[in-house]
């Protein structure tokens, strides 16, 4: 069975370089997905220091994402990027696969 492709945009490569390189107990850079949040579920966004075995390794411009299995369902075709706009800068996940997404940008629905 093939991984999900999940693709990581320039700006969010460059910025998880930024940030892992500023932790040094960090070496990657987890996504994950959890039930809650105004639309049904959420993303989680953390900088952690080993993958798990199960874990899928995405890769772009030195920047290494890891996502498992199960978030990688949810998350299948989605790019993560970074924006850097006027009511602040987060990470962004373009979802093909969400239906409806809340106002805070980290909460979906399917």
């Amino acid at each position: 069975m093939s991984a999900p492709s999940v693709t990581i945009s320039p700006r969010a490569a460059k910025r998880i370089v930024e940030l892992v390189t500023a932790d040094q107990a960090a070496r990657l850079f987890r996504v994950s997905v959890e039930g809650g949040g105004c639309s049904g579920f959420q993303y989680r966004f953390e900088l952690v220091k080993e993958t798990a075995p199960d874990d899928i390794l995405i890769e772009r411009d030195g920047a290494k994402v890891v996502v498992d299995p199960v978030s990688a369902d949810f998350v299948a075709g989605a790019e993560i990027d970074f924006v850097d706009e006027l009511i602040g800068a987060q990470f962004k996940i373009n979802n093909p696969n969400a239906t409806a997404s809340c106002g805070c940008g980290t909460s979906f629905s399917i």
